[in-house]
This record gives structure tokens, C-alpha cells and sequence, in this order.
């Protein structure tokens, strides 16, 4: 029997196409945001990848019924929650530019300065005030810079697993 055009198989097909397109425009960012949330290094990560994973789950099944919502912002408010959720099994640093902050703290740095969201939408992201959100970035900066300078790198951290955008490509 042949199928029909633009039946229910047909528009199954076109929103997983959609999804794919999705993931392969997404993954690589998120990917290195959830690298830097767990403190791993780029090559061996494998939590973060299972919260990326757990997160683009929860974007595909909710797919369908996203009207204006950007996918991109739901997949990343996601992953900061689960991250958030497991923060404690993310104590230690496994070599990871950030492995030497606390979860809370990567999660803010990673959320204002990769991400590139603003305080406001932070704090009210992890239910925190704004000042808090200011000042657990400013002292996480001091941190990062401090360390730098002390392994005789001048200035902030960058490179493969740093902060910068460029390195998510």
C-alpha cells in the first residue's frame, strides 16, 4: 500500500529532520557548555555528555509543541538545571579549565560569560538574587586570573577548554 503525501508518517519525518537539523547546529556549543559546567577536559567527558544527551531528550520530547520558543534557550536552560541538580557529583575538577571552581560558580561563569546571559535572566534562572549572581562572577573571574597568573600565564584563561567563544567551534 503506498503511503500518503503529507499524512501523519510525513510530518513524523519532516519534525525529526527539523530536530536533526537542530542538534547538528547545537551540539558543539552545548557540548563545550556542559564540558565546562562538569570540569572535564574537551577529549575525555563522558558527564557531559550524558547531560547533554539528557538534556536534547527532554527537547525532543516536548518538540512538538514549542510555538515561539527558541529550542536553543530551552536545551541550555535544561542542561544548567540538570547540571544544577547533580552539581555535587561534579565536586572535583577532572582537568577542565574550571575544575578548580565549585559547580555554582561554573555554572554562573559559563551562564554569563559563554552564554552570554545576561545577570537578571541568571538569577532568576537559578533562583538566586542579582548582587549574588554579580558577585559569585566577579569573585570566580578574581579566582581564574589568580590561578593563571600563578602558573606564569598572564591575564584570564583560554585556549582549548577555555571560556572564550571561539573555542566552541
Amino acid at each position: 500500500m503506498r503511503e500518503q503525501r503529507g499524512g501523519p508518517g510525513a510530518e513524523r519525518a519532516h519534525r525529526a529532520r527539523e530536530f536533526d537539523a537542530f542538534v547538528a547546529g547545537a551540539a558543539g556549543r552545548l557540548l563545550h557548555a556542559a564540558t565546562l559546567l562538569t570540569a572535564e577536559t574537551r577529549t575525555r567527558n563522558p558527564h557531559a555528555q550524558a547531560l547533554l544527551t539528557d538534556a536534547f531528550a527532554h527537547t525532543y520530547a516536548v518538540w512538538d509543541r514549542l510555538r515561539d520558543e527558541d529550542p536553543y534557550d530551552l536545551t541550555r536552560r535544561d542542561l544548567a538545571a540538570r547540571f544544577a541538580r547533580t552539581a555535587w557529583r561534579h565536586r572535583g575538577g577532572r582537568g577542565g579549565v574550571l575544575g578548580a571552581l565549585p559547580p555554582q560558580e561554573r555554572l554562573v561563569l559559563v551562564l554569563r560569560l559563554y552564554e552570554g546571559i545576561a545577570e537578571e535572566q541568571v538569577a532568576a534562572l537559578l533562583g538566586l538574587p542579582e548582587a549574588r549572581v554579580r558577585a559569585v562572577c566577579a569573585r570566580s573571574v578574581a579566582a581564574l586570573r589568580a590561578a593563571s597568573r600563578k602558573d606564569g600565564a598572564p591575564g584570564a584563561p583560554s585556549g582549548r577548554d577555555g571560556l572564550s567563544r571561539e573555542t566552541a567551534a
